[in-house]
């Protein structure tokens, strides 16, 4: 049925305006026999980790080809909100056209006695679970990076409004968190109201980020570790810290805290730190042994503030990638928005498919936004100092946590897009890697000259015993050789090959003009310049004696 005005509240009121189409649905009370049995596809965990491919999709809400899009779960108070509706805002499933990526964006409210606004993280999260919950709905992401599809299979069989969806949530929800008196859901598919609302959206991300970042790894005795991703990734488990967040950015200590409470036996569980075991690179022997558990024996370590040795997993949520660029061995890093191609040639999501999965790849790691604003940012790896490119939206928006010193140095898009530039830049603007790389190449220059020097330099030899032991060595002088035509070449073409035989055996082909080595005219001369001969071995033999 059609709502009058409605108004949507994150940060301040926005008002839908008449001229936008706007429905409210019920939910129904569940029918007695199933959950779901209202519901035209199948509902459950086993479509966890489903794909909809691109041939397969009916609508793409979200992804990369949209720039606003956001998942944001609000605590109310009980007099806020109406308990059971599903709002829509814009064209429902039904309205859109068939392909098309669109602006999207979900707001579910809650309200109950024991609601602690600090839980909205850790509920957020669990959008994505609930989701894939549906047949043929694919969720991926969190937040601001929010990539669904619906498939074209689904939506045949019915799927066809987000009244379906919007009653799997609730039900979900409601079901496994019964502090949850109320629950609104509210999808907004306009692409003008979804960007009005977008901007208050990352305010409330800043301030979760905020408040996670007082604490410090020595302050607690409990890290918490987050398998939500094994459906998509059995191997991988984030280990949080006070000090990094998970991987995809939604989920800090305190989050993880409060959903390891609320939930005691969900996905969020509580890990034992143990024996320290190196306090620079974060390896702590009860994160080993709940890691080793938790891939079913996979992973047997892991270092969570190293790149290089025993890096923490991940799954394909990130918010941004890291990469190795070897030439200069540093890092670079691309955020998931970034579609062009990195210095090293490969794009975000190139470099998402090698890393992600549930497997370790020195140098390569998928990382949460707000671990960039850690101070044990890669510390086992030189932090800030090994960091030599990102994309300038990403440098932007944590100008404030990259040191001073290094803010000028750090190169974007807009200063190199390949290695070769990116070297140019770093060594211009003295950045901490440049004196590695400066250093790297001048003593590849000596390696280069001393090889020079051994070949033109003529070889000494300083016997062991007295010079009457051998006689001197006389190298024979060898009168400079004729020319000779390579009988294989035939005389029509315009050049011919030509060896020249030089002493010791050693022969130069050189091609030249045909008229020129024709049998008439004055001689020519072939002068080699600037050839450099290398000897791999001098074997000298004492001749034998002449017998007189």
């Amino acid at each position: 049925m059609s709502a009058n005005n409605p108004i949507i509240r994150i940060i301040e009121n926005t008002t839908i305006p008449p001229s936008i189409p706007t429905k409210i649905f019920k939910v129904s009370p569940a029918p007695p026999k199933s959950v779901f049995g209202d519901i035209p596809v199948d509902v459950g965990p086993q479509y966890e980790g489903q794909r909809v491919r691109a041939p397969e999709m009916y609508v793409e809400l979200g992804g990369p080809k949209v720039k606003h899009k956001f998942e944001l779960f609000l605590i109310k108070t009980l007099e806020e909100i109406e308990d059971g509706e599903v709002i829509v805002v814009g064209p429902d499933l039904a309205e859109l056209k068939e392909g098309e990526s669109r602006p999207y964006a979900v707001i579910i409210e809650a309200a109950g006695k024991g609601l602690d606004p600090q839980a909205e993280g850790v509920f957020e999260r669990r959008v994505h679970e609930f989701s894939n919950y549906i047949q043929g709905y694919m969720h991926l992401n969190q937040r601001y990076d929010i990539w669904l599809r619906v498939s074209k299979r689904s939506y045949q069989k019915g799927l066809n409004s987000f009244k379906f969806i919007g009653t799997v949530l609730y039900r979900l929800f409601k079901s496994a968190f019964p502090v949850i008196e109320k629950l609104r859901v509210i999808f907004v598919t306009d692409p003008k109201i979804v960007e009005e609302l977008y901007p208050q959206a990352l305010k409330v991300y800043e301030e979760r980020d905020r408040r996670a970042l007082g604490l410090k790894d020595e302050d607690v005795d409990m890290f918490y570790a987050c398998k939500l991703c094994q459906s998509f990734a059995p191997t991988h488990a984030c280990i949080i810290t006070p000090e990094r967040p998970s991987a995809c950015g939604a989920i800090s200590w305190l989050d993880a805290r409060v959903a390891a409470q609320i939930d005691p036996k969900g996905p969020i569980q509580p890990v034992s730190k143990g024996r320290l075991i190196d306090p620079v690179a974060g390896e702590y022997e009860g994160v080993n042994e709940a890691i080793k558990k938790l891939s079913n024996g996979t992973i047997q370590r892991v270092r969570i503030y190293s790149l290089f040795d025993y890096p923490p997993t991940i799954c394909g949520c990130f918010e941004i990638a890291t990469y190795y660029i070897p030439e200069l061995d540093a890092v670079g890093l691309v955020h998931r928005g970034y579609a062009t191609a990195t210095p090293i040639g490969l794009r975000f999501s190139q470099i998402a498919d090698a890393v992600g999965g549930g497997k370790q790849v020195p140098g390569f790691q998928g990382i949460g936004l707000l671990y960039l604003r850690s101070k044990k940012l890669f510390q086992a790896d030189g932090g800030w100092n090994r960091v030599v490119w990102m994309p300038s939206e990403l440098k932007q928006k944590v100008l404030d946590a990259i040191p001073p010193e290094l803010k000028d140095k750090i190169a974007t898009e807009k200063d190199a897009q390949t290695i070769e530039e990116l070297r140019r830049f770093l060594i211009e603007k003295g950045h901490p890697v440049a004196k590695k790389i400066s250093e790297k190449e001048k003593a590849a220059e000596k390696k280069l000259e001393a090889k020079s020097e051994k070949v033109e330099k003529p070889a000494e030899v300083t016997p062991s015993a007295p010079p009457t032991a051998i006689p001197p060595i006389a190298l024979p002088m060898v009168s400079a050789p004729q020319p000779q035509i390579l009988s294989q070449v035939p005389a029509s073409t315009s050049s011919q090959a030509v060896t020249i035989p030089l002493p010791g055996g050693i022969t130069v082909s050189v091609t030249v003009p045909t008229h020129l080595t024709q049998p008439r005219g004055p001689p020519i001369n072939i002068a080699l310049k600037g050839v450099k001969v290398r000897i791999e071995k001098v074997v000298i033999k004492r001749g034998e004696v002449e017998k007189k």
